[in-house]
């Protein structure tokens, strides 16, 4: 049973998607099957889930809901200083958290990990403050394209190597309503063939 509207319904949005990748049911379902890992694994633990802003809300929304475990969750916000610095995995924080996790049980909440370098430096960041674990939790991965090893303890799906969009990932801040994942048409970020 879907939650949302068919993809029709999201018009010129999904005008613009080549083809679906995973449904919206495909996606609840894989998120309903985390959320029941996680509160077996965290049973004892009130874990607080931490996730990065912007893309990963819908997944972090839906997560938290399939967990059945006291949680808390709290968010950071990044940007890149430049390109360079983005390509390797240096970033500034714009938001820290609210929440000291010192002695805490985290649990790391990524919509996608694609290289891996800004999952590896936040981990960082996050260890140095102490917590009592560090674990990760990726809805997609792009294993193809990454270029440093980060443990992800709970994963829904790889990625192709290509432009995806919907359920919290964007081109250009739009898309990230789709409720489910595609593939986006060359034509809409590369019009010229470039």
């Amino acid at each position: 049973m879907t939650r949302f509207f068919p993809p029709e319904a999201y018009g010129e949005l999904n005008d613009s998607i080549s083809q679906v990748l995973f449904s919206e049911e495909t996606i609840q379902a894989k998120v309903l099957e985390l959320g029941q890992a996680i509160s077996r694994d965290y049973e004892g633990c009130h874990p607080i889930l931490v996730g990065v802003l912007k893309g990963v809300f819908p997944f972090m929304s839906d997560l938290l809901r399939a967990i059945t475990l006291p949680v808390e969750v709290d968010f950071m916000a990044i940007a890149s200083y430049s390109v360079e610095a983005r390509d390797k995995g240096y970033v500034r924080l714009q938001k820290d958290l609210d929440e000291s996790i010192a002695g805490r049980h985290v649990l790391f909440v990524e919509d996608v990990v694609d290289t891996g370098l800004t999952l590896n430096y936040l981990l960082g960041n996050l260890r140095a403050r102490q917590p009592a674990s560090l674990k990760v939790c990726a809805l997609f991965s792009k294993g193809r394209r990454r270029l440093i090893s980060v443990p992800l303890q709970y994963k829904g799906f790889d990625l192709p190597d290509k432009f995806v969009v919907g359920y919290g990932l964007d081109y250009r801040e739009l898309y990230r309503n789709l409720p489910f994942v595609g593939l986006l048409k060359p034509t809409v970020f590369a019009p010229n063939g470039h």
